[in-house]
């Protein structure tokens, strides 16, 4: 295997990079304290990064994993979020089996 020297800067660069933006959004944190609306703001992002990037898997795939995607949803209000899981990924399995 041959290593490029290039490839191996442009690596380390973007380490360096990913760790400044990190480690500076905690410095940020530190110095400024959000209002309450924008601390509930930001407590709600997590859910939204999840959400985009959830919803277009599950509903480009077909009707199978959409109706799953709904009964987990459904039994994610009802249940611990384990047996949710549990519950969503029989869904898919027998929605498949059952749709096709």
């Amino acid at each position: 295997m041959e290593f490029d020297t290039a490839t191996l800067l442009a690596i380390a660069a973007m380490s360096v990079v990913t760790a400044t933006t990190r480690l500076s959004g905690l410095w940020f944190a530190k110095l400024v304290r959000p209002q309450s609306r924008i601390a509930a703001a930001l407590q709600a992002v997590p859910s939204a990064v999840l959400m985009s990037v959830i919803a277009p898997a599950v509903f480009l795939q077909g009707p199978a994993e959409a109706l799953a995607a709904g009964i987990t949803l459904l039994l994610a209000f009802r249940l611990p979020m384990m047996a949710a899981v549990v519950g969503g990924v029989a869904a898919v399995v027998a929605l498949r089996y059952l749709i096709g």
